[in-house]
């Protein structure tokens, strides 16, 4: 078992690893976690009361976070004709079609997100067992295949959030980094929420929210109170 640093020590000193904290304070408990001499990330896991074995409760989707991530993502989309030119005057740093499929095929995977307009998927298929695995593949469920390049190019720029269950039941997501400062990862996190909210599948019976934390990139994970967080993000709505 790897020994814990003094460092690390001396920051969860505060931190109840088994209570459950109002949003403010657990807020405030993880950033008062971060010691590292970067600015470290802060992430969310939700354990949801959700099957992901079945499909109606595999819950996935997306959300633009108002603060952003903190994250530059690099995008690649891929296109045609005057789509190109679209998706690259909205910021993608790279757009074209069979010249990024021979790349990728070569072992070039320099980006973060996919976008392809609908009649590129045919194309972009052969690349789908590289894409996959990665999470890279442009779906419509996500709104990445879709022939509105520009919008979806300048929504992945602006802090758009991907996150899909996982098989244990959980969702984990980016929410911001420790530099925001409460107020802004307040106002992320609770937009996170509402989302979750949204996507709620008609199937889930009981409680939905069973568990939810935050934490730095190198601090402890900090609970927080599900009911507590579940009326927030109907306020913030």
């Amino acid at each position: 078992m790897a020994k814990l640093g003094k460092k690390y020590k001396e920051k969860i000193s505060g931190v109840d690893l088994a209570k459950t904290y109002q949003l403010t304070e657990g807020l405030d408990l993880a950033l008062k976690c971060t010691y590292a001499n970067f600015d470290e990330s802060v992430d969310i896991a939700i354990r949801l009361g959700v099957d992901p074995r079945h499909a109606d409760q595999n819950v996935r989707s997306s959300v633009v976070l108002p603060n952003g991530t903190g994250k530059t993502e690099r995008v690649l989309v891929f296109a045609k004709g005057d789509k190109v030119q679209e998706a690259l005057d909205a910021g993608a740093d790279y757009a074209g079609g069979d010249e990024f499929v021979e790349k990728i095929q070569g072992g070039w995977l320099e980006f973060e997100k996919t976008i392809a307009t609908p009649d590129m998927m045919a194309t972009v298929g052969k690349i789908g067992r590289v894409l996959g695995p990665r999470g890279l593949m442009p779906n419509a469920k996500l709104g990445t295949v879709t022939f509105e390049v520009a919008n979806v190019v300048q929504q992945i720029k602006a802090g758009k959030v991907d996150f899909k269950v996982d098989k244990a039941g959980v969702v984990h997501a980016l929410v911001g980094k420790a530099s925001f400062g409460p107020d802004k990862l307040r106002e992320n996190i609770l937009t996170f929420m509402d989302k979750i909210m949204q996507v709620k599948p008609s199937s889930s019976k009981g409680v939905y929210l069973k568990g939810i934390s935050i934490s730095s990139t190198m601090g402890p994970g900090v609970k927080l109170d599900p009911l507590e967080m579940s009326t927030l993000a109907k306020q913030a709505a």
